[in-house]
């Protein structure tokens, strides 16, 4: 045991003495291990979807129901949407908008959740020549994945939006208050630094924000949920505990790099969990708030 101690701090500190070289051989390892990861993966892919099947056939009348109750609701919710989209396209035409420019993406595969260095991260198999490139955004059919820390030759490494290292700054979308959002290595980020006077709301769909020039404005997050502390919460849409499929989207964003590794946390959550998490790693370093700013987690 003394020894397995010693070697784990010996690792740590050479990756603080070097850190180019340890994510280098990070991620020759996570490109040699990809393939092996991704064989092992397709039976488990396998197995899911078969029995998500076997038990959606013993609820096929309730279903059915269900599904009949959804198509009504978006039959009137077409005919909303359609008048809404006439209308918005003879705003823009009066206003001689100019739409952005639409990203490039490449979709790669998840084959393995191990984080490395990280609490919450995924691993995806990306083929050589990808051209993915640090900070491109990471989105699943539902929304906010995450963004790329890491890259290899054939593989490239996601962090979160639950990761304890992961700060996003995101808007409230029916007051457009900004805040940030803070992974706490649980399955729900926190809200913090919202302006004073507005809180969140429970209920209400959080998006990202423009600020810091590190993700495009309006990509879908998640939605408030209050803890049993009364701590803001943020249930992400994306499915991040079974995903499969990722679009990784260049908007060209250069605003900040990836963030820096927190391991007193990331041993801290493998121990003791979210809130230990956060403790031992200090206060968020998310910079200075927003003007008229409360931390929130008072």
């Amino acid at each position: 045991m003394p020894a397995l101690i010693a070697a784990a701090v010996g690792v740590t500190l050479l990756g603080r003495a070097d850190a180019p070289l340890t994510e280098r051989a990070r991620m020759a390892l996570a490109d040699a291990m990809a393939p092996i990861y991704g064989v092992a993966a397709e039976p488990l892919a396998n197995l899911r979807r078969i029995a998500g099947a076997a038990a959606g056939a013993f609820d096929t009348a309730g279903e059915n129901a269900r599904l009949r109750r959804e198509n009504e609701a978006l039959r009137r919710w077409q005919s909303v949407a359609l008048a809404l989209d006439s209308e918005n396209a003879r705003l823009k035409a009066n206003l001689r908008w100019l739409p952005d420019a639409a990203p490039t993406y490449v979709t790669a595969r998840v084959v393995a959740d191990v984080g490395g260095v990280y609490a919450r991260a995924a691993l995806l198999s990306a083929g050589p020549g990808h051209g993915i490139v640090k900070g491109q955004v990471a989105l699943d059919e539902r929304g906010l994945v995450g963004r790329v820390t890491e890259i290899g030759a054939r593989s490239v490494r996601v962090l979160l939006i639950t990761d304890l290292n992961s700060r996003i700054p995101v808007a409230l979308e029916n007051s457009r208050a900004r805040a940030i959002l803070v992974g706490v290595n649980g399955a729900r980020p926190r809200l913090m630094y919202w302006p004073e006077g507005t809180p969140p709301v429970e209920g209400e769909r959080v998006v990202t924000s423009a600020e810091a020039n590190v993700f495009p404005a309006g990509l879908p997050v998640g939605v408030v949920h209050y803890a049993a502390k009364n701590l803001p919460e943020v249930e992400p849409l994306a499915r991040l505990d079974r995903l499969e499929m990722v679009r990784l989207f260049d908007y060209g964003l250069r605003g900040a790099t990836p963030p820096a590794i927190s391991t007193v946390g990331h041993v801290a959550a493998a121990v003791g969990g979210p809130d230990r998490a956060q403790q031992m790693a200090g206060p968020v370093p998310a910079g200075p708030p927003f003007p008229g700013a409360s931390r929130g987690d008072r």
